[in-house]
């Protein structure tokens, strides 16, 4: 079978209540629930919380919260890995072999049923350990500065102060929406930004990390500006 997997654990202190704080129009977590939901790759979607309010808007909105997530994998300090692990470790020892999970945070209202199903079949063709969504740097990475003392000027890659933008390898990075694995692959935690990991690009007007309240609003103008656009096409 396959699973979705939402983590998300309460007590959030940089955007209280961010899991379930409203996002134009809905709980932040709806959004993820509803693309699985949509996508039409899961057996199950399920929501791994320790919070019993957020349990109950992610049944509310379709997802099932079979357990709760122990007070040893929500802390601060918690990876994603043992998280999913742990969930997939629940289904097998209740009974219900897992095939493939797909870890969707619970704070990607961007994701979308056809990157998803693109993960799966991304993941199902090559034989890897995980599909993950990425998206390209809007600059060369290679050109990056840092500030010294806070004001002065230097370049982290000076080599390459005279070689041309378009010349410079493209960078990609971690867009935080899905992370597509076999369940051997979560069992054992192995490497997600590894050589046996496929990474499935996503345009950058469809991704924004939520971590502050100025990201909250950038990633809500950003929203609306996309929903207009599909509905305008």
């Amino acid at each position: 079978m396959n699973v979705a997997i939402i983590p998300a654990r309460g007590g959030s202190k940089r955007i209280p209540g961010k899991n379930i704080r409203d996002f134009c129009g809905k709980p932040m977590i709806a959004w993820s629930i509803e693309a699985a939901r949509a996508s039409g790759c899961f057996d199950e979607v399920i929501v791994s919380t320790d919070d019993e309010q957020i349990a109950e808007f992610a049944r509310k909105y379709g997802a099932t919260v079979p357990f709760r997530r122990p007070a040893s994998l929500s802390d601060d300090y918690t990876g994603t890995l043992p998280v999913i692990r742990h969930a997939v470790e629940w289904f097998l020892e209740a009974g219900h072999p897992v095939d493939l999970a797909c870890c969707i945070y619970a704070t990607a209202p961007f994701v979308t049923l056809s990157d998803l199903k693109e993960g799966e079949r991304r993941l199902k063709a090559a034989g890897c350990s995980f599909a993950f969504s990425v998206t390209s740097y809007a600059f060369p990475i290679q050109r990056a500065l840092r500030l010294i003392d806070g004001c002065r000027v230097e370049m982290i890659h000076p080599e390459q102060f005279s070689t041309r933008s378009q010349d410079l390898e493209e960078a990609w990075h971690d867009a935080g929406q899905f992370y597509w694995g076999t369940a051997e692959a979560w069992l054992e935690e192995r490497v997600i930004f590894g050589p046996d990991s496929l990474g499935v690009p996503i345009p950058r007007y469809r991704v924004q990390d939520v971590d502050t309240l100025e990201d909250w609003e950038s990633a809500e103008y950003l929203f609306e500006a996309v929903r207009a656009r599909a509905r305008n096409e």
